[in-house]
């Protein structure tokens, strides 16, 4: 095993960085994505609701399906990747931002209206430091999911490791398919713990601040 990464480590540290820069990228759109849709539905329950079974049932479409519709309009690649991986990212974040948005005490809200707070300053200094934990969890989950279906990205030449995987299975590789494997799992498995600990953290000053 180790003998196989010392010789190939180029070719596998390429893939490596590949696939953690289609991870970034995406978790950026993501998330910038998310929080404009979100703070949008902040005043709608219903809207909310509307929009998280939208993107509920995108998420239940297999990747694969995905891409087929979307590579003639925009090709191979990560100009296709990228967009479902994204669109995968909504229900995900925009689940769990609304949730830990809405579960803030209706209480604490009035207080700050009461102390002349506009909608957006409640937003930004009572409901979002509030709602971290949820928010924080949504992240995690939308790291691990792109981490995973970033690999099937590689049928349509998306790059990353899923081609190290893919070429294992095709030759019955089982060194490319246990780094391809192993790699994969790292960046999630970092990531996860990563934000395990800023979410134990934001729960900690959430308790204190109550």
């Amino acid at each position: 095993m180790f003998p196989y990464f010392i010789e190939h480590s180029d070719q596998l540290m390429e893939a490596f960085w590949e696939h953690l820069e289609i991870v970034i990228v995406t978790m950026a759109i993501s998330l910038f994505l998310a929080t404009v849709i979100s703070y949008l539905l902040l005043k709608s329950e219903r809207a909310t609701n509307l929009v998280v079974q939208v993107f509920g049932a995108i998420y239940s479409v297999p990747s694969m399906a995905l891409f087929a519709l979307l590579i003639p309009l925009l090709g191979l690649g990560n100009s296709t990747a990228i967009p479902v991986l994204v669109a995968y990212n909504q229900y995900l974040l925009i689940r769990n931002i609304m949730t830990g948005m809405q579960n803030v005490d209706k209480n604490l809200l009035e207080a700050g209206t009461g102390m002349g707070m506009s909608h957006f300053q409640l937003v930004t200094r009572v409901q979002i430091p509030l709602a971290m934990p949820s928010i924080v969890a949504g992240i995690r989950l939308a790291i691990i999911s792109t981490t995973g279906i970033a690999v099937i990205a590689a049928t349509i030449n998306a790059g990353g490791l899923g081609k190290i995987l893919l070429s294992g299975l095709r030759t019955m590789n089982i060194y490319k398919i246990s780094w391809g494997t192993i790699l994969s799992v790292v960046i999630a498995l970092v990531a996860d713990l990563v934000l395990k600990r800023l979410e134990r953290l934001t729960v900690k000053r959430t308790i204190a601040g109550r």
